[in-house]
């Protein structure tokens, strides 16, 4: 570790994130109409800079400058005596001069007109301010659905890009106040590095075709392993039909929706318990709902594996409630008794407010008993 890099540990700096190396050649492959006249600046310059050497015996610092303000056209003059033959040497360079600044020029207004600079340079703010989010969703593609997906997840304080390949998305994301959006296939690796889904929390298909979740959820899946992430994303889709859901599953999503399913059940309930209808929407959504339901991971290390629910006396200590455990094998046991025991990655579902959620968490993290055990 070299000094300065001892320093910005030492007061606590960290290195603002930037895009991964490898959208930077994607990003200038739109500048590749600007090679040509790069390459015949360089090669006028060198074919100068050797003329005025052979012809007119010029040092070699000043057949450089002289080519410099020749070729550019500046003509301050002749730095020493030229001979008819540089003269003419001379006049040929400013023609050449004059043809590449007028290419150059004829290029840079043509792609001002068709908008790609402006193009480039809002897609390289938009990667870089993407590259700061951290626990991020990545939503794939725009629709109805993501409106409000979105609307909720911005309520949450929860960061996240939009990814749409179609041209829209720039008018759609001013429109629904999308911070974070991409013009991309959300299916392809390059769009997953530009979205930074290596520090994303989780990814949400919300297409209508089945083929493009299918396509997304493989992308996803195969890009954990490539990159070697330690985390599997949490990946949330849709589906129409059953047959559907389960596909999607198989395929690794972890959670499908299918709306219809949905639907289905809210008239139900509306038909057989008309004065439920709303409760637990205004539980679940409310924004000021001052109470949250939430799943706990109970890691191997914990304290609290192979304790009963009652010796761990979390509602003195916290003011929250066990209303549901969920098994490593998956099985769901809803309103535990005190004699249940709580095993290693087992998930408790807790009720609380958040705040009270937060300190349950920190409880079931620690290796050793809390101290506060010894006061209840």
């Amino acid at each position: 570790m070299n000094l300065l890099s001892r320093i910005r540990t030492f007061l606590h700096w960290e290195k603002t994130p930037t895009p991964d190396v490898e959208l930077l050649p994607e990003i200038y492959s739109h500048l590749k109409a600007f090679r040509l006249p790069l390459i015949f600046t360089v090669l006028t310059m060198m074919i100068g800079t050797v003329g005025y050497v052979i012809i007119d015996d010029f040092e070699l610092m000043d057949a450089i400058y002289q080519t410099g303000i020749t070729f550019t056209t500046v003509g301050f003059g002749e730095i020493s005596p030229v001979s008819d033959a540089g003269r003419i040497f001379t006049i040929t360079l400013i023609i050449a001069g004059f043809a590449v600044f007028s290419s150059a020029i004829g290029i840079m207004v043509s792609e001002l007109n068709n908008g790609n600079i402006f193009a480039i340079l809002k897609e390289r703010r938009m990667l870089y301010k993407i590259a700061r989010l951290k626990n991020h969703f990545v939503v794939c593609y725009h629709n109805d659905y993501s409106v409000e997906v979105t609307k909720q997840l911005r309520k949450n304080h929860i960061p996240f890009v939009v990814i749409d390949p179609r041209k829209e998305i720039h008018e759609w994301a001013q429109e629904y106040k999308y911070s974070t959006y991409l013009q991309a296939e959300p299916h392809t690796e390059i769009a997953m590095l530009k979205a930074h889904l290596s520090s994303a929390k989780g990814l949400i298909s919300l297409s209508d075709s089945i083929s493009d979740n299918i396509a997304i959820i493989a992308s996803v899946r195969l890009f954990e392993k490539e990159h070697e992430l330690p985390n599997a994303y949490n990946v949330i889709s849709t589906a129409e039909t059953m047959g559907d859901v389960e596909k999607l599953k198989k395929l690794g999503a972890d959670t499908v929706v299918s709306p219809t399913k949905l639907t289905a059940k809210r008239v139900s309930a509306m038909a057989a318990r008309p004065d439920m209808e709303n409760l637990l929407e205004e539980f679940l959504y409310k924004s000021d709902n001052p109470l949250d339901m939430e799943e706990v991971l109970i890691p191997r290390y914990s304290w609290a594996v192979l304790k009963k629910l009652k010796e761990t006396h979390l509602r003195e200590m916290t003011n929250t409630s066990i209303i549901g455990i969920t098994k490593k094998d998956g099985k769901f046991m809803s309103m535990p008794k005190g004699d249940v025991l709580i095993t290693s990655e087992s998930k408790l579902l807790i009720i609380g407010t958040q705040k009270d959620i937060a300190r349950a968490k920190i409880i079931f993290l620690k290796r050793d008993k809390p101290k506060e055990l010894k006061f209840v």
